[in-house]
């Protein structure tokens, strides 16, 4: 029985008990009606941009992806790609998506606290993280709407969401319970549409290898079956493209990489004042929001009196490599202290489990961090291997490949990978 089809029999059977239907996996291709390219898009290239979550900059060749490796030395590859401050998730994926740095664009952690607001995002909290309010910039599915070039997304973090009051024209929510396969077919049937409705940009994202760097850590087996099977994925879904004689430009990146980290002298959160402050803690980060801005300094001196294998900052001190203090944060979203561990330490409490695999460190500090860059198709330069480069530079990218006009300002530099494309 497929994932699939479990889910919907889970469904059903939930539905007969209790009188009310509840759909546990939302499977359905979401449609945007209405929408057309206009003539002048339909002549455009095609850009699919893939991530592979958590693929660190150096498992394609730790691993053998023969896939990866043979289409990448077609094309073109990084030595690494420098994920910004923190390497999580949430904040490194929106990056990508619209040039700006996590406090710019104000997804500042995978969870944190907005004092102006009183209220919490948490990346899986849908009511909260399906609000477009939350989402600052311009992605780049919405950049090529605005100018009349349809986009799909099979996954990437706020595609479900109506920024600037736009979704992708194709898209699915976020599930893991539709196989690989009917992704990889997806991805076919959007760019056998007519060309009126076919889509110039996709973007598509691989949850595998993060999961298993996180569960087992990054040198174990699982993690190497991982990288196979998005290498595998990758070499089926190039196949498709080449029966489609389109020209397709694959960008092949991922968010961040892994770690292994101490699992046994894990730190315990530090003591604060919650009459006086609010923590927002995680196992790499801790943002300390003071209720009272009298109370920033007292607070910040007891924490740094009491700081051992990690490190107190006010947000106004902050590494300036990190563009994550507080005169970067439009959103006032990081904090008044900024709190992390010195690798390979974490902090652990209660019942929450400790991951042998772990990423959101300075990525200038810990190496392994980095994350995967490749590029290949009609547009990319053949055969050419660039040093490593910030993954804020991607959206500039993408815009010239498709001939977008950007709008807003963002933190991406074109000159950076102008040297890339033919």
């Amino acid at each position: 029985m497929s994932n699939r089809t479990g889910s919907m029999i889970i469904a059903l059977v939930f539905f007969f008990l209790t009188g009310t239907f509840v759909n546990a996996q939302d499977i359905t291709q979401k449609v945007v009606p209405g929408r057309v390219n206009s003539p002048e898009q339909q002549n455009k290239p095609y850009v699919i941009l893939v991530s592979a979550d958590g693929f660190r900059y150096d498992y394609a060749e730790k691993y053998n992806a023969q896939n990866l490796l043979r289409l990448s030395s077609q094309g073109v590859s990084a030595s690494s790609m420098t994920p910004s401050f923190p390497s999580l998730t949430f904040p490194n994926h929106y990056t990508i998506a619209t040039g700006l740095y996590p406090a710019h664009h104000g997804l500042v952690d995978n969870n944190f606290w907005d004092p102006a607001r009183q209220r919490k995002y948490s990346m899986g909290n849908k009511k909260e993280s399906y609000d477009s309010s939350w989402y600052g910039g311009t992605p780049l599915w919405v950049l090529a709407e605005h100018q009349q070039m349809l986009s799909a997304s099979f996954y990437w973090v706020g595609s479900e969401v109506a920024v600037q009051g736009v979704r992708p024209t194709y898209y699915y929510n976020y599930t893991e319970a539709i196989p690989m396969d009917e992704r990889l077919i997806a991805v076919k049937d959007w760019l056998q549409l007519p060309a009126d409705k076919r889509p110039h940009i996709i973007t598509f994202y691989f949850p595998e290898v993060d999961h298993a760097g996180h569960d087992h850590g990054p040198d174990s087996k699982e993690v190497e079956e991982a990288v196979h099977f998005v290498d595998a994925s990758m070499g089926r879904m190039q196949s498709m493209l080449d029966s489609l004689n389109l020209p397709v430009n694959l960008i092949f990146v991922s968010d961040h990489g892994m770690v292994g980290v101490d699992t046994v002298n894990t730190l315990k959160l530090p003591v604060v004042d919650t009459n006086q402050v609010v923590m927002s803690p995680s196992d790499v980060l801790i943002h300390i929001y003071a209720k009272d801005p009298s109370y920033i300094q007292p607070t910040y001196e007891k924490l740094k009196a009491q700081a051992t294998d990690y490190d107190v900052y006010l947000a106004t001190e902050t590494p300036s490599h990190w563009h994550y203090g507080a005169s970067d944060d439009q959103y006032k979203r990081i904090g008044d202290i900024v709190i992390v561990p010195r690798y390979p330490k974490i902090f652990a409490w209660g019942t929450r489990r400790v991951f042998p695999g772990r990423h959101g460190y300075d990525p200038r500090l810990v190496k392994e961090m980095q994350a995967t860059f490749m590029a290949w198709g009609p547009q990319f330069k053949k055969g050419k291997q660039i040093g490593s480069f910030e993954n804020v530079h991607i959206y500039e990218l993408v815009a010239r490949l498709l001939g977008l006009k950007i709008e807003t300002p963002t933190d991406s530099k074109r000159r950076v990978l102008k040297k890339i494309i033919r």
